[in-house]
């Protein structure tokens, strides 16, 4: 990649506004399309759906089509004997999660869409340029393609910024991937109503407003390769001068001390090699303490999340009016990130953590990732108590904001996420699978597939200069 294309990426971090739309202009368009563009989400029945069934022989809820999603079971034995058993969904394709970057006036601009998903919070939320599964675009719903699809499937034509397959929830998702994609295209772009340009600086701001950066625009705007600029002593004084946070910029673009990553990937191997149990996808019916009705799929007992049925019509949409089902969270969970100040740099207390759909076994998540309902086997560790008691106290945060998940899947589900600076003598020994990491060190392992979650991502993407 250009060095030039990074740079400019940077000083568009640090361009909280624009001429191309200011964000005021963002903001009006986006209230105007929620106002403008109808939308209709009811929960219903799987019986009133004429497209998803339950299939009792194959013990999956799946649709006619055999395409986009299914819901069946998976279990898995946990370290102390016991068995987990919840209901997954079933998405093996990979998807693209694409945004086109282009030079305007000097500065890099993003071309962000106001998408609605069906089980967004509050609508329209800003979006990637395309956000499709591969259903979409092979058109196997019977809709037309997405719109700038051409750009993605046509990828080398333009510079590659970013391509990589990241997963997504493995709480929910099974093995699910989708691929992380920018271009920086030089051509004219055909503007659509539902599309506008933006500066980096200014999403960041937008992400400091609840539930408006939608999570698939933070997971990809976290893969960005900042470490691979190349800066001389020059160069070197002049992105500086872009960030007023001095310590971020020294954790980006100082080399480390001391090579943690064979550390990690020493963690992570063993636990792969001798502690990861493996699970398996197993039918409906065949869970225990879990109960199918009608109306919806829930735990007798609590658990973080049901599957709910939904009747929804949606304009500007390849297909306008459809039934599915979405996983309802059942409250906030809350994902945090502490981060701490060592000889001048920015540090990340980021801990290696295991989920029962990830695409192998484990991954680097946050700091703290707790649902609202707490599950055999999610103990709460002394670091998760050290962050919830100056959670409490307020101290140390400098960001609290609640932001959606994934919309397609997901009924209404927004979870609190935090950024938190602390002093590194207040953490004096970290327990097993926890690991301090620079900024640097965490731009190079986002850039390999299925290391850093997606919850870590999205935290790191709410990051400011």
């Amino acid at each position: 990649m250009q060095q030039n294309t990074l740079y400019s990426i940077i000083k568009s971090w640090a361009t909280s506004e624009s001429r191309v739309n200011t964000t005021e202009e963002i903001l009006a368009w986006v209230g105007d399309r929620n106002e403008t563009v109808a939308v209709n989400i009811e929960k219903s029945t799987l019986s009133n759906s004429s497209f998803w069934i339950y299939d009792t022989e194959q013990g999956t809820i799946h649709n006619k089509n055999n395409s986009f999603f299914s819901i069946t079971g998976f279990q898995k034995k946990e370290r102390d004997g016991s068995v987990l058993q919840q209901p997954v969904i079933l998405q093996q394709e990979i998807g693209f999660l694409g945004i086109i970057c282009k030079e305007i006036d000097g500065i890099m601009h993003f071309l962000m869409q106001a998408k609605i998903e069906p089980g967004n919070v509050n609508k329209i939320q800003i979006s990637p340029t395309i956000q499709a599964t591969k259903s979409n675009f092979t058109q196997k719903h019977g809709g037309a393609k997405p719109p700038y699809l051409k750009y993605f499937e046509c990828a080398s034509r333009y510079e590659i910024v970013v391509d990589q397959i990241q997963s997504e929830q493995s709480s929910r998702f099974y093995k699910k991937r989708n691929r992380n994609i920018i271009l920086r295209v030089e051509d004219e772009v055909a503007l659509l109503p539902s599309h506008k340009w933006m500066t980096l600086g200014q999403i960041k701001k937008l992400m400091r407003m609840d539930n408006l950066v939608n999570m698939d625009t933070r997971t990809v705007l976290s893969c960005i390769p900042y470490y691979r600029l190349q800066l001389d002593e020059l160069g070197r004084k002049e992105v500086c001068s872009k960030f007023q946070n001095k310590t971020l910029f020294r954790s980006i673009f100082e080399p480390e001390q001391q090579n943690v990553i064979p550390q990690i990937y020493q963690y992570i191997n063993n636990y792969k090699m001798f502690e990861a149990q493996e699970g398996e996808l197993i039918p409906l019916n065949m869970l225990r303490d879990w109960r199918i009705e009608d109306q919806c799929i829930y735990h007798i007992d609590k658990y973080p999340y049901q599957v709910i049925f939904c009747d929804i019509a949606m304009e500007g949409r390849e297909v306008k009016q459809w039934t599915q089902p979405l996983f309802e969270a059942m409250g906030i969970a809350t994902f945090g990130l502490i981060c701490c100040e060592r000889e001048g740099i920015l540090r990340f207390l980021v801990r290696a953590t295991p989920e029962l759909g990830c695409f192998d076994s484990i991954e680097l998540g946050p700091t703290v990732q707790k649902e609202a309902v707490s599950i055999s086997g999610h103990e709460e560790t002394e670091i998760d108590k050290f962050f919830f008691s100056r959670l409490a106290q307020g101290t140390g945060v400098f960001f609290d904001h609640l932001l959606s998940e994934e919309g397609g899947r997901f009924y209404h589900e927004q979870n609190r996420n935090i950024l938190m600076k602390v002093d590194i003598e207040e953490i004096s020994q970290l327990p097993a699978g926890y690991f301090w990491v620079n900024y640097r060190t965490l731009n190079e392992l986002v850039q390999v597939n299925n290391t850093l979650n997606i919850q870590l991502r999205n935290l790191l993407s709410l990051l400011e200069v």
